[in-house]
C-alpha cells in the first residue's frame, strides 16, 4: 500500500439467478477496485472501498452467468484507469471500460485507453449527500471540450445526473455529436412516476434513438430494496425504447444499504421484461452494439 490510509470492506457475493440469463448476456454497469497494493485510490473516498479485484469480479460474473461486462470507473480512482485497464487486459474479449478524465488528457493517452478496451468516458453532475461533487468526478463541461476527440476515436459519453439536470443539459449535449449513455435510468424521482416531465422527455429522446439508457434500478430504490415503485418507470422504458436499453447490476454496491443481491436483480430484470426476445435484445444485442463486442465473442 501507499501512505494513503484506505478503509476496505469485503465485496458482496452474488447468488445465482433462478432463471439462466441468455447466452452472451452483459452486465453493463459494475466496478473493479484493487488489488489495492497495486492500485490504491487516487482521491479521498466518501465510502469504504470494496475488495473487488478482477478475480472476484470474474467469480461474480460466473455466478450470474454473464459472458460480458462493462466496468465503470469509481470516483476514488479519478482519472487513473489502470486498475480497470488491468482487469480488461486479463479478459479482453469479455470486458470493456468507461473511464474518467478532463480536457487536459493528451491524445496519445486517449488512444491508448481506447486500444485497451475503454469505450467511453463518464461525466457526473450528481452530488454527495452533503451536496459536494464526488472527489475524482468530472462534470459535463469537460464533455464539451473533449467531444471532438471522443468522436474521432469512437468513444461515447456516460452521464450520471438527476433527471432534472439531464433535462437542462441534454439539448446542448446532443449537439456535440457524441453518443450519450444515461446512468441509472436517468435518476428520476420515483414519486413523480413515468409521466414526470423530466423523465418523460428523456424517454421521448430514447424512443427517437438519440440516447442509450442503463437499466440499473438499485440506486432509485429506498434503502436498496424498494423496487416496486420503480417498476412503472422501468416498464415505460421497455415499452417505448427497448432498442436503446442495456442492463447493469452496479455491483459491488457502494453506499447502498442493505446491500443488493446481483442474482436477485438479474431475476428482476427478466421478470419485469418477460418477453424472451426483448430480454435478449436488452442483455445481449444492445450492449454488443453499444460497447463494441463482436457477436461471436464469448467470455
Amino acid at each position: 500500500m501507499t501512505g494513503r490510509s484506505v478503509m476496505t470492506i469485503p465485496a458482496p457475493l452474488a447468488s445465482a439467478p433462478s432463471r439462466a440469463l441468455p447466452p452472451g448476456a452483459c452486465d453493463a454497469h459494475s466496478h473493479v477496485f484493487g488489488p489495492f497494493d497495486r492500485f490504491p485510490p487516487i482521491e479521498r473516498s466518501v465510502y469504504a472501498l470494496p475488495e473487488a479485484a478482477p478475480e472476484i469480479h470474474f467469480a461474480v460474473r460466473n455466478t450470474l452467468g454473464v459472458a460480458r461486462g462493462v466496468l465503470t470507473q469509481p470516483a476514488p480512482y479519478a482519472n487513473d484507469p489502470n486498475a480497470m485497464l488491468a482487469a480488461i487486459a486479463g479478459a479482453p474479449r469479455a470486458l470493456r471500460g468507461v473511464a474518467v478524465t478532463d480536457a487536459s488528457v493528451d491524445d496519445s493517452t486517449l488512444e491508448r485507453w481506447r486500444t485497451g478496451g475503454i469505450v467511453g468516458l463518464r461525466f457526473t453532475e450528481m452530488r454527495t449527500p452533503s451536496g459536494e461533487r464526488y472527489p475524482g468526478s468530472v462534470g459535463f463541461a469537460a464533455l464539451e471540450a473533449l467531444a471532438p476527440r471522443m468522436r474521432e476515436i469512437g468513444m461515447h459519453a456516460q452521464l450520471w445526473a438527476s433527471a432534472s439536470q439531464l433535462a437542462e443539459h441534454l439539448p446542448a449535449l446532443l449537439r456535440l455529436g457524441v453518443p450519450l449513455v444515461i446512468d441509472h435510468m436517468g435518476c428520476p424521482d420515483p414519486r413523480q412516476g413515468p409521466d414526470g416531465p423530466a423523465f418523460a422527455g428523456i424517454v421521448d429522446l430514447l424512443a427517437d434513438g438519440a440516447l442509450w439508457m442503463k437499466l440499473v434500478i438499485c440506486r432509485l430504490s429506498a434503502g436498496g430494496s424498494d423496487y416496486a415503485r420503480i417498476r412503472p418507470l422501468h416498464d415505460r422504458l421497455v415499452e417505448r425504447a427497448p432498442h436503446r436499453l442495456v442492463w447493469g447490476s452496479d455491483w459491488p454496491y457502494v453506499r447502498i444499504q442493505p446491500t443488493p443481491d446481483a442474482g436477485y436483480l438479474a431475476d428482476v430484470a427478466q421478470d419485469w421484461v418477460q418477453d424472451d426476445e426483448l430480454i435478449r435484445r436488452i442483455l445481449v444485442a444492445n450492449p454488443a452494439k453499444l460497447y463494441d463486442f463482436n457477436e461471436e465473442e464469448k467470455a
